[in-house]
């Protein structure tokens, strides 16, 4: 082996441009290389002895390592002239090559920004493919960027299974780890997976983003499956530069903290140097693909070039530091290997890095001619597909017969053969129906196997479906929402379950960062069709407080793309669920099903005995249209009150009362969809209305109730009267004192006074 790479030049000048240095380094570094031996090694034999690189093998990664640095050279130059717009590069990392070489393109992979090196060597996977122009045209922001059309700088390939990633500070290591057990999973269920049986999940990130809270989540949950024996052949793939933006990694620190981690398999490899770096590369993807168990790949890089081209490092980084690390360079220590093992001459490699830069020069010019977004309509385009009619097919699709009688037990036993029932009895009997309309579904989460969920919602659906499809998990909704997209990943129908809606929001970025934005950043490509169930909202009598009684909704209503259902009543929820299920299936949507906890037993209405809130259950063909809520004294225009949730059979206990008060006629309205609001239909029922009062029991900042106002407003029935009732700004206390803080049957009276 040759030694490391010295120092090549004297120390440059402050204020010179780094990239023009590093740039300028490289030639001048093999311009000094000494002659090599002569014919040098052919291909199949090792580039160097020892090395479990083959020649052909080192210079195809040699070129990718290429095509990655002149990619962010030409970025630099070009971001200044507006032909470009991203300026985080790979430099230094290029040996990530070595991963992508090692694994196969039907690996789904999941990658850190600074992965140029490992999308030009996984470009070779198949024929055909350009990954010059393919990066061009993602730099370019080109609506012809095959990528995310144009949305975001990605890396990202559909047919090479790399799904794009925008927000790579350690939030795409759940839904990665996710995958990998998904792949297990749905194999061993009998689904016929997208990529074949024995492929592994991939998963770069920095070593700042190793201490993220979401990235400890992951590496814990990998080492509880691993502890328990559950496959998830993921390879963790820890890109270690020393630093992040501009904090110092203490030197050692990865090592240290992941060397001995029970459950992680620890691998180290040079990514500086492809000559000695491949064989522990290779020995970690080959030992996760055989074991199936998490493995972590702590892969040595350096950083070039500053974080990004606005980065002036000069400013913050002595000048001897920067040159140290230009010394290390990991391209030069390529260029020595090629040249002195005799693989080629010094002239055949700076041709070829030349080459490079007029190919990737030229790729960059004509992307910039290439046409971008220019319209609404077509920035959106994906975010949020829905083709209703075949939605509608779906959700009353009933050819399933056979499989519900094998469930349900007979006709008779049918449920919408059974006397009305209340909500939580009706949610669990449509979940026994999805599962035997898609065979794909799984439930997942804390308490829903055995014990059926803390209100016994999910009762009985472990014995009817086996442990395979409904499991327990780790309490972590982090987690449990990264393997939802896990498992959407692999083609499957994920029902994960966060107990309590208090507890949704420590793990909210997985839907709002992740889930919901993978159609939009992949150009509707990729997809987490998932439906997430979350019991929530207040009134829980003599039990709750903050976390069992939270009304805070408003962060769901802030993510572009999600729906969001919340019934009153449980033949509501058996159509919402249908619909909401067929949004997934057909349109790729991420679906969240709010569950109102205080009206899951509720049976009456007016008083106690009357029944009035027991339902029959609807039949299969029977759904709702996304955005239809229910009217309750339809025509009736005195005082028309919107609503949603709990606040329904509220409502219409007021209404009563408001009738016998003022002799009015009440409509009553229920939302039913809160995500996205029906503003066209709000409008339409506000219409008309001589009166309106607003019962919205989340919060009063931020709440549904203002979008409900909105879109009267908007519609040009600004002169209404209204009045809103609603929770307080303040978290909810315990016991009688939670009543004090959420809006209740005689504060909607009042209003309505307030109006007479």
């Amino acid at each position: 082996m040759f030694a490391r790479v010295p120092n090549p030049l004297p120390a440059r000048m402050k204020g010179l441009n780094r990239a023009e240095i590093c740039d300028t380094n490289f030639i001048e570094f093999v311009t000094g290389l000494g002659q090599g031996p002569g014919k040098g090694p052919q291909d199949g034999a090792p580039v160097l002895p020892g090395s479990a690189l083959d020649a052909r093998g080192f210079r195809e990664l040699f070129e990718s390592q290429l095509i990655s640095r002149h990619l962010d050279l030409m970025a630099r130059v070009l971001r200044v002239q507006n032909k470009v717009f991203y300026t985080i590069g790979s430099s230094g990392h290029e040996g990530n090559a070595m991963v992508a070489r090692a694994a196969r393109h039907t690996d789904p992979a999941f990658l850190h920004y600074r992965s140029g090196g490992f999308m030009a060597e996984r470009f070779r996977k198949l024929p055909g493919l350009d990954p010059v122009m393919d990066s061009a045209l993602s730099f370019a922001a080109s609506k012809d960027d095959p990528a995310s059309g144009g949305r975001h700088k990605v890396w990202g390939s559909k047919p090479l299974w790399v799904l794009p990633q925008t927000s790579t500070i350690a939030s795409h290591l759940p839904k990665a780890l996710g995958t990998a057990m998904a792949i297990e999973a749905g194999r061993r269920v009998g689904h016929a997976l997208p990529i074949p049986d024995d492929s592994i999940t991939i998963c770069s990130f920095g070593d700042a983003s190793a201490n993220h809270a979401t990235a400890q989540t992951a590496f814990n949950a990998a080492a509880w499956s691993s502890f328990q024996k559950l496959p998830a052949p993921l390879l963790f793939v820890c890109e270690d530069n020393g630093i992040g933006i501009s904090v110092k990694t203490p030197e050692g620190w990865i090592a240290e903290s992941f060397r001995h981690r029970p459950g992680l398999d620890y691998f180290h490899a040079d990514g500086l140097d492809l000559a000695s770096g491949y064989a522990e590369v290779q020995r970690a993807v080959e030992h996760c693909r055989k074991t199936r168990r998490p493995t972590f790949l702590h892969l040595r890089t350096t950083r070039l070039m500053g974080h990004a081209g606005t980065d002036f490092e000069i400013e913050w980084r002595a000048l001897e530091e920067l040159c140290a690390v230009e010394a290390g360079d990991p391209l030069l220590r390529s260029a020595q290997i090629a040249v002195e093992s005799g693989l080629m001459d010094k002239a055949e490699v700076l041709a070829l890095y030349e080459q490079t830069r007029k190919r990737c020069f030229a790729a960059a010019e004509a992307a910039d001619q290439r046409p971008r977004l220019t319209g609404l309509a077509e920035v959106i385009a994906p975010l949020a597909p829905y083709t209703p009619d075949k939605v509608q097919a779906e959700a009353r699709r009933g050819d399933y017969r056979e499989r519900r009688l094998q469930v349900f037990g007979s006709d008779a036993a049918l449920p919408e053969n059974q006397p009305p029932k209340h909500l939580a009895v009706q949610i669990n009997q449509a979940l026994h129906d999805l599962f035997a309309k898609y065979p794909e579904t799984v439930l997942f989460g804390e308490d829903v196997a055995q014990k059926g969920g803390v209100y016994t919602v999910t009762k009985g659906l472990q014995k009817a479906f086996g442990p395979r499809r409904v499991f327990n998990t780790l309490l972590d909704e982090t987690m449990i929402l990264g393997m939802a997209q896990g498992f959407a990943n692999m083609g499957m129908l994920p029902l994960p379950e966060i107990q309590y809606l208090a507890y949704l929001h420590n793990a909210i970025d997985q839907v709002r960062g992740e889930a919901c934005s993978l159609q939009f950043f992949s150009n509707d490509q990729y997809r987490n069709p998932m439906l997430i169930r979350i019991a929530g909202l207040g009134y829980q009598k003599g039990f709750g407080g903050h976390f069992h009684n939270d009304n805070s909704i408003t962060a769901l209503r802030d993510i572009p793309g999600l729906v969001v259902g919340c019934p009153s009543r449980g033949d509501d929820a058996v159509a919402m669920l249908r619909t909401l299920a067929a949004l997934a299936k057909v349109d790729g949507r991420v679906c969240v099903f709010l569950e109102p906890i205080a009206l899951y037993m509720g049976k009456d209405l007016y008083a106690a005995g009357d029944g009035q809130w027991l339902f029959p259950y609807p039949a299969p063909e029977q759904a709702l249209t996304l955005g239809e809520g229910r009217v309750y004294g339809a025509g009736s225009e005195d005082l028309v009150i919107f609503t949603y949730g709990n606040g329904v059979p509220m409502s219409l206990r007021a209404a009563r009362a408001i009738e016998q008060a003022q002799g009015w006629k009440v409509r009553v309205v229920d939302l039913r969809w809160l995500v996205p609001l029906n503003d066209a239909w709000i409008a339409a029922q506000a219409k008309g209305a001589k009166r309106i009062v607003v019962v919205d029991e989340g919060r009063h900042s931020a709440g549904v109730g203002e979008g409900v106002i909105t879109a009267v407003v908007e519609a040009g029935h600004g002169d209404i009267p209204l009045r809103r009732v609603t929770g307080v700004d303040t978290y909810t206390p315990l016991a009688g004192a939670a009543l004090l803080v959420l809006p209740g049957e005689n504060d909607v009276v009042a209003a309505a006074a307030q109006l007479a």
